[in-house]
Parts: structure tokens; sequence; C-alpha cells
């Protein structure tokens, strides 16, 4: 993402993302499904429910179409598997910053 010109900023978790002064300017956020402590997907939820609608890019070593399903019906913007292929993640990533809409085949 650097490479094309992103500001990017990395955290071990999700409580370090929590606890940043990056919260409240983040554009997109790109998160594991499965990280310690706090999933992906709660991580978005809690997110939601905090106030802050950031639009978000799961990514997953371990698809699972249950997780995949309930993050795409509440609001994550697209759900890809690793190893993660370049163009569907500029494509997501364009859909989040541009219109934050999905897009057509956000998996």
């Amino acid at each position: 993402m650097r490479s094309r010109g992103y500001r990017v900023e990395a955290f071990p978790s999700a409580a370090d993302f929590l606890a940043s002064p990056y919260l409240s300017e983040t554009a997109c956020l790109i998160a594991d499904v499965h990280m310690p402590a706090m999933t992906g997907p709660d991580l978005y939820r809690h997110l939601i429910a905090s106030g802050y609608e950031i639009p978000t890019i799961l990514v997953t070593a371990y698809a699972d179409d249950q997780i995949r399903s309930r993050a795409l019906k509440d609001g994550v913007i697209c759900y890809l598997p690793k190893p993660i292929d370049e163009k569907r993640l500029l494509a997501c990533l364009h859909a989040a910053l541009q219109s934050r809409e999905p897009t057509e085949d956000n998996s």
C-alpha cells in the first residue's frame, strides 16, 4: 500500500489500534480475521458500536463461509482469503475509499 502512495500504520493488536491516535482519522482498516484477544469481525462490530464507521476489509488464511457471510452482512467492505490477490485488494480499497459500497464480488 505504501508503494501505491497510501499512508499506512500497522498495529500488533486490535487493542493497540483502538488506543492509537489514528483511530479517528483512519480512512480504511485492513484487519486479519484471526487476531489475539479480539478478532477482526469483533473489532469491526466494536468500531460501529462506538460510532466509528471505518470501511473495513478483512483478510484471512482460514476462510469460513459463516464468518464471511456475517461480516459482509454487518457491513464489512470485503472478506479476502490469503494469499491476497493484489487486484482484488485494490478493488476493495477503492470501494472503501471512494464509494464505501461493497464491490460486485466482495470475497
